[in-house]
């Protein structure tokens, strides 16, 4: 398995709010997908898409990406197809408030990985709601393993067990929780910090996690993943 990662210049034709971004970013590369039959299918299916991606960069002081500047999207994946797709076909895409420009592309290298942080909300759904209000920290923990474990065996067509040790420490870095916006709905998420185990199973991963996000929802912008190499 590789990690792709694709920086891509983009220039906005409109402002663009900050709590709208993850919106906007969304609908600019489901556009690029409609111009690939096999892809804009893989879009309505209901699987694990296996990428992930940033807000915009720099971050505006005062919170409004403006109309004529040009910022940076970080977009990683596992799928070589994908990560073609991204150079290829999303660089040259434009919605009504952001156009493609250029991309630079390479391969994560496999290092020790010290520790991983959410630069975007970690969601984690369940139908009874917000999961402080309905779950454990330990059943919290469980879910990001499980479906880590599941995206693995997808991609990997494996059977790694679920029950293994991600992480020797998990810290919350935010107060309260997270809302990010989903077809008019807030979804509450948090951002985390985990010192990854020095294990085989945790630090294949938390590699993985680089180009597939942690936790639900990756592919609307949730739980995009940062790292610090040991």
């Amino acid at each position: 398995m590789e990690v792709y990662q694709i920086r891509m210049k983009v220039y906005l034709l409109e402002d663009i709010p900050v709590n709208s971004v993850q919106t906007r970013i969304t609908d600019f590369i489901d556009r690029a997908f409609l111009k690939k039959r096999e892809l804009s299918v893989l879009h309505e299916v209901n699987t694990y898409k296996n990428y992930c991606y940033d807000l915009l960069y720099p971050v505006e002081a005062d919170k409004i990406y403006k109309k004529g500047n040009i910022y940076t999207l970080t977009i990683r994946t596992i799928d070589k197809n994908m990560a073609d797709f991204f150079q290829q076909i999303c660089v040259n895409t434009y919605t009504r408030y952001i156009k493609g420009l250029n991309v630079d592309f390479r391969i994560l290298p496999k290092k020790i990985i010290e520790f991983i942080y959410t630069l975007t909300p970690l969601i984690v759904k369940d139908e009874r709601g917000y999961w402080r209000s309905v779950m454990s920290e330990e059943e919290f923990a469980r879910r990001i393993r499980i479906n880590l474990a599941n995206k693995w065996n997808l991609f990997n067509n494996d059977n790694i067990d679920e029950n293994f040790q991600l992480y020797t420490t998990m810290e919350f870095l935010n107060k309260i929780p997270i809302s990010i916006e989903y077809k008019n709905v807030k979804l509450l998420g948090d951002k985390i910090r985990l010192s990854v185990a020095d294990n085989e199973i945790a630090q294949k991963m938390a590699y993985m996690s680089l180009g597939t996000g942690l936790g639900e929802m990756n592919s609307r912008g949730a739980g995009f993943v940062n790292y610090r190499w040991l």
